[in-house]
């Protein structure tokens, strides 16, 4: 039998009761995840819950916009300002498809079936649960995108020189446009809502985008600014030109990524309002 002093059992109680949750987050909860991290793996959790349902769809998308330039082939001439508009704005339609009209019947769904409540019991940041979807949604745009671009130059007989500018092109019209059906499939009230402004949003992007703007209405070319997906558009129609205007180039490349911020930004909050519900 053994006997311990006094002075030794007061030198280990502080240590035996100890606070249990020390080293852990706040309340004896474990830390929030960082947003990289984060974002991260819902990335690559939304790619590959999408890569077999959205393959398809993906193929409609590129097909569509190829039929839609076979149609405009033939009341559009070859090689000039119209044939390219014709060409950008179809490419552009791609990523409209799938990051606009998709992701805000995703999340339309994701809403009413109540699959917000999941992410909100994780500890994860808003935000990263946007940008991942988003970001998952959009990287199914760059085949269809580019095999568009191609068709196009070949059928209107456009340059193929600067194609390399679809790499800005397509990240940052697809953050604008996937902001922006994250934000109508979060803010629609009903999943067939959500569907109905997606396909708005898309059939928009086709009027306004594939359509030379000289020959629209002035009305209807202040509407064409204000659509997330036209600087993508002019951007990418002004590369077809013997000497591009690359100043010019860069400034809609500027205003698309601002809109985008924007757009996810709304995004963001749409998802905090809609999880708390």
């Amino acid at each position: 039998m053994s006997v311990v002093s006094a002075d030794a059992m007061r030198t280990v109680e502080p240590a035996v009761t100890a606070d249990p949750g020390a080293g852990r987050g706040e309340e004896g909860l474990a830390p929030r995840a960082r947003f990289l991290p984060s974002l991260a793996a819902v990335y690559r959790a939304q790619l590959s819950r999408a890569r077999v349902a959205r393959i398809p769809l993906l193929f409609v998308a590129t097909f569509q916009s190829i039929g839609i330039m076979i149609l405009m082939r033939g009341v559009v001439d070859q090689g000039g300002r119209e044939a390219q508009a014709v060409v950008a704005g179809s490419a552009v339609l791609v990523v409209a498809f799938v990051a606009l009209n998709l992701l805000a019947q995703y999340f339309g769904q994701l809403r009413a079936a109540g699959g917000l409540d999941h992410y909100a019991t994780l500890p994860v940041p808003p935000a990263s649960v946007v940008l991942g979807a988003a970001g998952a949604y959009a990287s199914f745009t760059v085949p269809g995108t580019v095999v568009t671009a191609v068709v196009g130059c070949a059928m209107f007989d456009l340059p193929l020189a600067h194609l390399w500018v679809l790499a800005a092109v397509i990240p940052l019209a697809g953050a604008a446009l996937a902001g922006l059906g994250a934000a109508l499939g979060l803010l629609a009230p009903r999943p067939e809502l959500a569907t109905l402004l997606g396909q708005l949003g898309m059939s928009a992007a086709l009027l306004l985008g594939v359509l030379p703007a000289d020959r629209m209405p002035e009305a209807v070319q202040w509407a064409r600014d204000l659509l997330p997906s036209t600087y993508g558009v002019e951007a990418f129609a002004r590369t077809f030109g013997e000497r591009p205007d690359w100043p010019t180039v860069l400034l809609d490349l500027g205003v698309c990524a601002a809109v985008g911020v924007a757009s996810l930004a709304v995004a963001t909050w749409a998802y905090r309002r809609a999880a708390v519900r």
